[in-house]
């Protein structure tokens, strides 16, 4: 089994729309969106302290477990015709086997 490590650069909507993509697809095994199990730490003291931060696209980190290196591959063609149809930005962090 292996995971997929997605990073992209788009609304909450492009991300829920990337996970519906990926639990469509055959042999994979769990998707999930990891990057708000963090508490965020804001500074009190910073210029920016208490504005907004959703001003824009934000980023948003999905882990995805794949059954093998096919499934793999198909899932990251998915991904990225997906970006390319809502023009988001996508990262992949590193695969782990």
């Amino acid at each position: 089994m292996s995971l997929l490590r997605i990073r992209i650069t788009g609304s909450a909507d492009d991300a829920l729309a990337l996970s519906d993509l990926l639990h469509g697809l055959e042999g994979i095994e769990h998707v999930e969106e990891t990057d708000d199990l963090m508490a965020h730490m804001d500074d009190e003291d910073s210029s920016s302290a208490g504005l907004s931060d959703d001003i824009g696209p934000g980023i948003h980190e999905v882990e995805v477990e794949v059954g093998n290196p096919a499934t793999a591959q198909k899932a990251r063609q998915a991904v990225e015709r997906l970006a390319q149809e809502r023009g988001l930005v996508i990262e992949y962090e590193h695969d782990e086997g």
